[in-house]
C-alpha cells in the first residue's frame, strides 16, 4: 500500500521583540533611522526652494518698478503702484520666513529622533560607541551640538541666527518693510520723513521676527522629550586640605 503524505509542517511565527538583541530591531532601528534623513532632506529642500522663489519674485518685482519708472513720472501715480507691488512683496516675505522657520523646526525634529535612534544602536552595540561623532543622546542640548558651536549669550544667538539662510531671508524682509514704509509716508507725509520712517519700518520689522523667532524656539525644544539625556558631569570632589610641609 502506499505510503499516506507526510503533514507539512509549518515552523513556528517569530515571537515578539524583547531586547535590542533581536537583529530585527536593529533593522527597525535602520529604517526609521533612514525615514528621519529623508525628512532632514525634505526640510532643506523646501526652505532653499522657497528662499530662491521669494528672492526670484523679489528682484522680478524691482525690475518690473524699474521698466514702469521708465514710462511713469516718479509721483503720487507710480509711488502708489509701488507701494502695492512691495506690500506684495512684504506678505510673500513673512510667509517665505514663516515656512523656512517651520522646515527649521522640522529639521530639529528629526535631529531628535536620530539622535535617539543612534542611544538605541549603543545599547544594542555599546562598543560603536566611540566612533559616533554626533551625539547619542536625545536631550536638546546635546540635539544642538550637531549644528556646531552655538553662542550661548543673546547677542551670539542672533548673530548666529542671522548667518543662516532664515536670518538671510529675514533682513531682506526687513529691508522690504522699511522701504513700504517709506514709500507710503511718500504719499502722505512730507518728503523729509521718508528716509526716517523707512529706517524705523525696517528697525521695528527686525525687532518683531526676532522676537516672535526667540519665543517660538524655546516652545518647540520644550515639545521635545528626552528619553535618554546625557548624564551630567559631576563636580569635583573637594580636596581635602593637608598639612603644609616643613
Amino acid at each position: 500500500m502506499p505510503e499516506p503524505a507526510a503533514t507539512p509542517t509549518h515552523s513556528a511565527a517569530p515571537g515578539p521583540i524583547t531586547s535590542l538583541d533581536d537583529p530585527r530591531a536593529i533593522q527597525i532601528l535602520s529604517t526609521e533611522h533612514w525615514s528621519q534623513l529623508s525628512a532632514r532632506s525634505l526640510a532643506y529642500n523646501e526652505a532653499f526652494v522657497r528662499g530662491g522663489m521669494f528672492l526670484t519674485f523679489l528682484s522680478m518685482s524691482f525690475v518690473a518698478l524699474a521698466l514702469l519708472a521708465q514710462g511713469m513720472a516718479f509721483g503720487d501715480d507710480f509711488l502708489t503702484v509701488a507701494a502695492i507691488v512691495l506690500a506684495f512683496d512684504f506678505v510673500v516675505g513673512i510667509t517665505t520666513y514663516a515656512r523656512i522657520s517651520g522646515a527649521n523646526v522640522d529639521d530639529l525634529r528629526a535631529l531628535h529622533g536620530i539622535a535617539r535612534i543612534r542611544h538605541g544602536y549603543v545599547q544594542a552595540a555599546p562598543i560603536v560607541a566611540p566612533y559616533f561623532t554626533a551625539p547619542t543622546h536625545d536631550d536638546i542640548d546635546s540635539v544642538l551640538t550637531s549644528y556646531g558651536d552655538i553662542p550661548s549669550s543673546g547677542i551670539g544667538q542672533i548673530a548666529y541666527a542671522l548667518s543662516t539662510s532664515g536670518g538671510m531671508i529675514g533682513m531682506i524682509v526687513s529691508m522690504v518693510g522699511g522701504v513700504l514704509a517709506g514709500v507710503v509716508s511718500l504719499l502722505l507725509l512730507p518728503s523729509d520723513w521718508a528716509v526716517w520712517i523707512g529706517l524705523v519700518g525696517a528697525v521695528v520689522t527686525f525687532l518683531a521676527i526676532v522676537v516672535l523667532t526667540f519665543n517660538r524656539v524655546p516652545k518647540h525644544q520644550a515639545r521635545m522629550v528626552a528619553l535618554f539625556p546625557a548624564p551630567k558631569a559631576a563636580p569635583p570632589a573637594d580636596r581635602a586640605a593637608t598639612p603644609d610641609e616643613d
